[in-house]
């Protein structure tokens, strides 16, 4: 049963004012709005603010997680401002669905450390001053292609309408746990063969990445930048771990789609 909530909150001030309304209309049907052990997270703001409710959270499984629209276009922000009380009551109800969304495992083997991180949206390895990025990028151990070009997007399926879309990926419902090899700039010559085309890969199989001559390289998670000297290998796959998105029971991923990627309704 949800009872505790934790509101996360964009820095402002409609997101704050927002917030205001949110946590009164909470309270006033007798949730507890707490700091923390939370059932219940609420991110309120823009995309930025969901993730950055997830990783405060450390991913965690336990909580479920909704977001209040006070952004733009908000594909992780289920939730409009006009419909905040439809939101409360759903709950007070349990009536609404959950969805179980995978989460990106991330290692990279840099030197003589080993750094490992989560993604809910997606990872971009570059090369370090934005020359060509060249990776032999294998699955499950066989070799998929010897990449060159600017640079390469992996998205889980939640992150395949991000930065995913904007460099022709694919578009996939959030809870088939996949991930998505993107290429960004990708070169073909005579010399290269690249591949144009995204690549979808099943959840449990392991993407390796391995630039030659142990290159200096920024890899962005979630919009994050970090820049590592000397990698000898970048690994990345969707296993067990997942999060828990609240979404309306009338939830409807396609009439999502078109409504914010080709309606003219605000």
């Amino acid at each position: 049963m949800i009872k505790n909530i934790r509101l996360f909150v964009n820095d402002n001030s409609k997101s704050i004012a927002l917030a205001s309304i949110v946590k009164k209309s909470f309270e006033e049907k007798g949730f507890n709005v707490c700091g923390k052990n939370f059932d219940l997270g609420v991110a309120i703001g823009g995309d930025g603010s969901f993730l950055r409710m997830i990783k405060q959270s450390n991913y965690s499984s336990e909580p479920y997680y909704v977001g209040i629209n006070a952004g733009t276009l908000g594909f992780l922000q289920e939730v409009k401002v006009s419909e905040i009380d439809k939101l409360i009551e759903e709950i007070e109800e349990d009536k609404y669905k959950v969805d179980e969304v995978g989460i990106q495992e991330i290692k990279v083997d840099h030197g003589k450390a080993l750094s490992r991180f989560y993604s809910l949206n997606e990872i971009i390895i570059r090369e370090k001053d934005l020359r060509t990025l060249e990776l032999d990028i294998s699955i499950n151990g066989d070799l998929l292609e010897k990449f060159r070009g600017d640079g390469i997007l992996v998205a889980s399926s939640q992150g395949s309408t991000a930065q995913n879309l904007s460099y022709g990926g694919s578009i996939v419902f959030s809870d088939f746990s996949t991930l998505q090899i993107t290429p960004m700039g990708p070169i073909n010559s005579k010399v290269y063969r690249t591949l144009n085309n995204s690549v979808i890969i099943p959840n449990k199989k392991e993407i390796k990445m391995i630039p030659p001559n142990d290159n200096n390289l920024i890899v962005t998670i979630d919009g994050d930048n970090n820049i590592y000297d000397n990698v000898n290998s970048i690994t990345t796959s969707i296993d067990d771990k997942k999060i828990k998105c609240l979404r309306f029971s009338h939830y409807n991923f396609p009439q999502k789609i078109n409504e914010k990627l080709l309606s003219n309704e605000n």
